[in-house]
């Protein structure tokens, strides 16, 4: 298309998807594309997927600093007491629960949220975000109760995050591979560089909009398939292949047909996704305990398969979805899991911004038509419509 005279030397070609366009500094985390490397505020991925807890990654985030023993247990207290949520949204959830989607309900809930909290100073906004990271956990697992017919089980503040929410989403006692699945899971995801919804709750925060239209804004993003939905459709694919032996053929059709293989690829990561083999490592172990191999079998049939047929990369997508799957979660709460941690970097990204704020205002291009002539409407012809 060709841009209108005036418009051709004063802005420059843009970018589509602000593809490799650095939009800030940030503190929280940094991705490697090249050498497939993921930080937290300087500290390897592979060493906090390997020791450490969601609570101790919240601790990272929030504080750029690795935790004390007092601070650990400050945190882990404070989002237990936070997984209570208001009687009045509660109602919401009860309201909303079978007559929409759980990533409608979840975005929903933290609107409504926000009107259960005080406008506080930034020096006092953290507990604030916080809270939030405790709720969204709690309001994931009653949608699940809920749409079930089951009772709502309460939140016992003196669990871990990852244990009380197996806890208050099945009902019974999680076992130790379970929970240190959902421990993992968590701290691998909750904090991905300027990834979609964290961009965006940090557009919406840097107009000095509050912290729960920030969050809100990171759900919505979230939402999307090419987001968050991208695990649940990598599920329901693994599980339409059903066995090893039957990926050839489908992963051949897939690439005959152009269709989309999602959980492949990636828009930074160049050689691996830095949480792959972490997910990949305890979904086989998740699958042993619970004897069904099939599923992890026919995920790395399909993986090599893929891989034998292009150079492409495995993301976070694939693996997270049979690991979620066998922690015996429906694939309709793959995405609200992915807030249940995201959360985390959300908050902290959103604090980040408003302490450095300046207004994200990029320009777009206008290659439309100019110096048109106005007519007036009864001088108009019908013809042209």
């Amino acid at each position: 298309m060709s841009l209108p005279k005036d418009n051709k030397d004063s802005i420059p070609e843009p970018t589509k998807g602000l593809e490799g366009i650095v939009a800030a500094d940030t503190n929280l985390s940094s991705v490697n594309g090249e050498k497939g490397i993921l930080r937290y505020c300087g500290f390897n991925i592979d060493d906090l997927a390997l020791d450490t807890t969601f609570e101790e990654t919240i601790c990272i985030l929030y504080d750029y600093e690795l935790p004390t023993e007092d601070r650990l247990s400050e945190m882990t207290k404070n989002i237990g007491e936070a997984r209570v949520l208001p009687d009045e949204v509660v109602e919401v959830i009860t309201k909303l629960v079978g007559k929409t989607s759980p990533m409608s309900t979840l975005r929903t809930v933290v609107s409504a949220l926000g009107h259960y909290e005080k406008n506080v100073p930034l020096s006092e906004l953290a507990p604030k975000a916080l809270r939030l990271v405790g709720q969204i956990a709690t309001a994931v697992a009653m949608i699940h109760r809920l749409r079930e017919g089951l009772p709502i089980i309460k939140a016992d503040p003196e669990r871990g995050h990852a244990e009380d929410f197996l806890r208050m989403l099945h009902g019974d006692e999680p076992s130790k591979i379970q929970i240190n699945a959902l421990n993992l899971y968590l701290i691998l995801l909750a904090d991905h560089g300027f990834n979609a919804s964290t961009f965006s709750a940090r557009v919406t925060a840097g107009t000095l909009a509050n912290l729960h239209s920030a969050i809100t804004s990171a759900v919505g993003t979230l939402s999307g398939p090419l987001h968050g939905g991208a695990n649940e459709k990598a599920m329901d694919m693994i599980l339409e292949v059903g066995k090893p032996e039957n990926a050839s053929e489908y992963i051949e059709n897939a690439f005959n047909n152009k269709q989309k293989i999602m959980g492949f690829g990636h828009r930074v990561y160049k050689v691996d996704d830095a949480r792959r083999i972490h997910l990949k490592n305890m979904t086989e172990l998740v699958c042993k305990e619970n004897g069904n191999m099939e599923i992890y079998r026919t995920a790395e049939e399909i993986e090599r398969q893929v891989r034998k047929r292009k150079s492409i990369i495995t993301n976070v997508d694939f693996y997270s979805a049979p690991l979620l799957y066998e922690l015996g979660i429906p694939t309709d709460l793959f995405t609200p899991l992915f807030a249940m941690s995201r959360v985390a970097g959300w908050t902290a990204h959103v604090l980040e911004q408003y302490k450095n704020n300046r207004l994200i205002r990029p320009r777009a291009r206008y290659v439309g038509q100019i110096d048109r002539t106005f007519t007036p409407l009864q001088h108009r012809s019908e013809k042209r419509f």
